[in-house]
């Protein structure tokens, strides 16, 4: 059984009836999973949960999630879960039922369960899922999600940018890739994956910020191990000057 059957049988456990879809986004359906990939799937339910069913999701995540699945490692898992009624018809900001990744896993393992809360970063993952069509589960998702309207699309993916600077030590490939595939999405309109917007963003850089995003790129590819400690000024000039040009694209839709 494939990790998204296994996904898909939590939701399953959880929901019964009452789970509408599950979906496959993120490197799924842009090109591909890489090995640095996560595993992203998007549940949409017609009821809430429990705190109780939250838990329940999260321990059974730890055990198949990750380089610390407690049952091996495995591939990380990103799972997403909404309520139909809180994104169908869309607003702003929509709201999200449960979420689980890696990055909080060691809160997760602390005891803390994810709490339904407003979510932007919905925006982006909702246009994926729907120009993915991938259902593991319940009818194509244009038959359950409204389209994102293009101007919360780019209003979203900027306001995520504090959070990404946050964890550019700590995550510095992913923040790179993350902030690159901003740039390209407020410049051209579409939605590539990490290694292509990185393709896209290397030939409008210097010399030295196409060394950052093409070792970036190279880690999340599976071509070189996963090493920042020697060039982090490098790494953070990378951040400033991209995150001046998202300003620049954003000012100019505002």
């Amino acid at each position: 059984m494939s990790q998204a059957d296994d996904v898909l049988g939590l939701a399953q456990d959880v929901f019964g009836t009452d789970l509408i879809g599950a979906y496959l986004h993120g490197s799924s359906v842009l090109g591909g999973l890489r090995p640095h990939s996560d595993l992203d799937v998007l549940v949409v339910s017609r009821r809430r949960t429990t705190v109780d069913e939250r838990r329940a999701l999260v321990e059974r995540l730890l055990e198949i999630s990750g380089s610390k699945a407690r049952g091996g490692p495995a591939r990380p898992i990103e799972l997403t879960i909404v309520v139909q009624s809180d994104v169908r018809p869309w607003r702003y900001p929509p709201r999200v039922e449960f979420q689980y990744g890696e990055w909080l896993r060691d809160a997760y393992e602390r005891g803390e369960t994810p709490s339904p809360e407003p979510s932007p970063d919905l925006a982006p993952l909702l246009t994926m899922t729907l120009l993915g069509n991938r259902p593991l589960f319940g009818p194509p998702p244009a038959e359950v999600l409204d389209a994102v309207p293009d101007a919360d699309l780019r209003k979203a993916i900027v306001e995520g940018i504090p959070g990404l600077l946050a964890d550019l030590e700590s995550d510095t490939r992913n923040v790179i890739l993350t902030l690159t595939r901003i740039w390209s999405t407020l410049a051209t309109g579409d939605i590539r994956s990490k290694d292509g917007a990185a393709d896209w963003v290397l030939p409008h850089l210097s010399a030295r910020h196409q060394m950052v995003v093409a070792r970036a790129r190279a880690i999340y590819v599976g071509d070189k191990g996963d090493r920042w400690d020697d060039v982090p000024e490098q790494v953070r000039a990378y951040a400033r000057e991209v995150v001046a040009e998202i300003e620049r694209l954003a000012a100019r839709d505002a």
